[in-house]
């Protein structure tokens, strides 16, 4: 009887942390980062703050939580591209399209991921999987065009198609050429 009460509490736990993680991401897409406070999703999920704070320790570590969900979301979907592609070359084209597809649909989820400062470990064998496995698929897509240093090529990589989303997104470079850059990009590390 008090292994299920504990267990019952414990998925109780995991479901208001689901759901703080929840409020949070559709705040985020919805007003922005700035608009998601630990008062407004107290609000919205109908908790006291406390309550949240008994979960995270703050905004920060929301979005960290935020975050690892974002790299587990992309990491599927830098498989499913990998996966289903026709060829070497072409796994990594659609690679890079499901990546840019994915900032694009979801930037505040993106901004958390990669622009916000998250107390997660990066490019360290202590980051979490969720991380490494959304590397690993840049990586896998990247190995049978790469003749050296596949890790260093990755990043370089990921580095490109980082900083094209975000010049684009900031109104950087001119949004009518986001295409022919990618195919630029693509062409230049697939050769």
């Amino acid at each position: 009887m008090l292994m299920s009460i504990r267990a019952r509490r414990e998925r109780e736990r995991a479901e208001r942390e689901r759901l703080i993680v929840a409020a949070a991401r559709e705040l985020a897409e919805a007003e922005g980062w700035d608009a998601v406070t630990t008062r407004r999703l107290a609000e919205q999920i109908e908790y006291s703050q406390p309550v949240l704070y008994s979960h995270f320790s703050g905004k920060d570590a929301i979005m960290a939580a935020v975050a690892l969900e974002g790299f587990a979301e992309l990491a599927a979907a830098l498989r499913t591209a990998r996966r289903s592609a026709s060829g070497p070359r072409q796994a990594l084209a659609d690679v890079a399209a499901a990546y840019a597809a994915f900032a694009a649909q979801r930037p505040a989820l993106y901004d958390a991921m990669f622009t916000h400062v998250v107390n997660l470990p990066f490019a360290s064998p202590e980051a979490p999987a969720a991380l490494h496995a959304a590397f690993d698929e840049l990586r896998r897509a990247m190995q049978p065009v790469a003749d050296d240093d596949l890790e260093t090529l990755a990043e370089t990589f990921w580095s490109g198609l980082h900083g094209l989303l975000t010049l684009m997104r900031n109104g950087r470079l001119r949004s009518e050429e986001h295409q022919r850059r990618l195919a630029l990009l693509i062409r230049r590390f697939s050769t």
